[in-house]
């Protein structure tokens, strides 16, 4: 018998921001997925820094996201963290 796992803020579905949306799509992900979605979209859209693959350089979309053009992937989590509620 396998019981289910109870939510935690980790794994709890969280509701993106319009700016985030706009990058991942509108439906409640938690934050694991979010960051999963996140480099989704930065490998599609070829935005990892050339020259330091750590970076994430940020097209329209991810700018009104992170609020600068580049980013580190440390950076990113805490960013993104703050357009999920």
């Amino acid at each position: 018998m396998t019981t289910a796992k109870k939510p935690t803020a980790f794994n709890r579905a969280l509701t993106p921001s319009a700016e985030l949306a706009a990058v991942i799509g509108a439906t409640p992900q938690p934050r694991t997925e979010v960051v999963k979605l996140m480099w989704v979209y930065i490998k599609a859209n070829n935005l990892q820094n050339p020259k330091n693959k750590r970076n994430i350089l940020a097209d329209a979309k991810l700018k009104a996201v992170f609020g600068k053009d580049e980013v580190t992937m440390f950076e990113m989590t805490g960013l993104v963290g703050k357009h999920l509620s």
